[in-house]
């Protein structure tokens, strides 16, 4: 990994986020949840029972033990056969109700179970960014609730480069439009357009066909074919396409995680939220006595037990003011 580099880690009580920040933006937003099951997460291996077998999808539906969805093995050559033990590894998380997809290691033996979880945050931040110190507490805090908030944007503007970057994912595709509104030269700017695009997908974790709209037409092939590679470099499983007469630029990209909005929206990440906040008040003012988390009575049962982690300084109360996710935070 190249440029200046942070990294953050902040265990806040049912959520842990890894933060990677590049150059002054961020890069990498990596989320692991208390009820997270550990079959489905990246790298995880299992024995796992074939349950179902499609010809017509070249795979077979794997039994991991974590109930439904089941997790999708592509098979080449001769099909499994239903009721077949095989080991296998994570190496896509699930995404939208499809099960995580696998890649088999070898024949199975015993029970359906789980063999080793994937790794943890801090494994993955020392595998992208090996020897960079790790940085914790307020600042990490801090960081990775400013790269949810990046990573769920949909828009980027580079000032320096004239360039407005829209980055969003429908079901079918992933667009990128790459507005170039002047200053420097085209091709600089195309540049940084999608050396930024790159960054912004990692960021939301997302994978798929990607079609990039460049700025101008009738490019130079082979100049946008290096400048994408060098772009989507740290993805070498990352495959290429022309680039149209018409400015258009299509590539494939693997999908390795459940996708950063995916993950933020479920019930989890959503008790953390405020539990992050209060962890933070109490850091940053270490006179209180004691903080209080205020939510709605229906978020106090979830909430209070990941407040009560936090030590004798953090309450949790209910305040039948508070709807849905809303919040307060009073401290003595």
């Amino acid at each position: 990994m190249t440029g200046e580099v942070e990294v953050f880690l902040d265990e806040t009580p049912g959520e842990t986020r890894g933060v990677i920040l590049r150059d002054g933006r961020f890069d990498r937003l990596i989320l692991h949840y208390d009820d997270d099951l550990p079959q489905n997460r990246l790298g995880a291996r299992s024995i796992g029972r074939v349950t179902r077998v499609e010809p017509g999808l070249r795979g077979a539906f794997i039994d991991l033990g974590a109930g439904d969805p089941a997790g999708f093995l592509p098979w080449k050559g001769q099909p499994p056969r239903v009721g077949e033990k095989v080991e296998v590894v994570v190496v896509a998380e699930p995404r939208e109700n499809k099960g995580p997809a696998l890649r088999r290691l070898g024949a199975g033996q015993g029970e359906v179970r789980l063999l080793s979880a994937g790794p943890a945050v801090a494994q993955h931040l020392a595998q992208l960014a090996p020897g960079i110190e790790v940085q914790t507490g307020v600042e990490a805090i801090r960081a990775g609730i400013e790269a949810a908030e990046a990573a769920l944007a949909s828009r980027e503007i580079l000032s320096d480069y004239g360039l407005d970057i829209a980055v969003q994912r429908t079901r079918a595709l992933i667009a990128v439009d790459i507005d170039h509104a002047g200053g420097r030269g085209r091709e600089q700017a195309n540049r940084a357009g999608l050396s930024h695009a790159a960054r912004l997908i990692r960021l939301k974790s997302w994978g798929g066909l990607v079609a990039i709209d460049l700025a101008g037409v009738n490019h130079d092939g082979a100049v946008v074919g290096r400048m994408a590679r060098d772009a989507f470099a740290e993805e070498p499983e990352a495959a290429i396409g022309p680039v149209s007469r018409f400015g258009l630029l299509q590539l494939s990209l693997p999908w390795r995680r459940t996708p950063v909005e995916e993950r933020l929206a479920s019930p989890m990440a959503r008790r953390a939220a405020p539990v992050r906040h209060l962890a933070l008040r109490l850091l940053e003012d270490r006179g209180l006595a004691r903080a209080t988390l205020y939510v709605s009575p229906a978020a106090l049962p979830a909430v209070a037990p990941l407040v009560g982690r936090l030590g004798p300084r953090a309450m949790a109360a209910a305040d039948p003011a508070l709807i849905a996710d809303a919040f307060r935070i009073e401290g003595v």
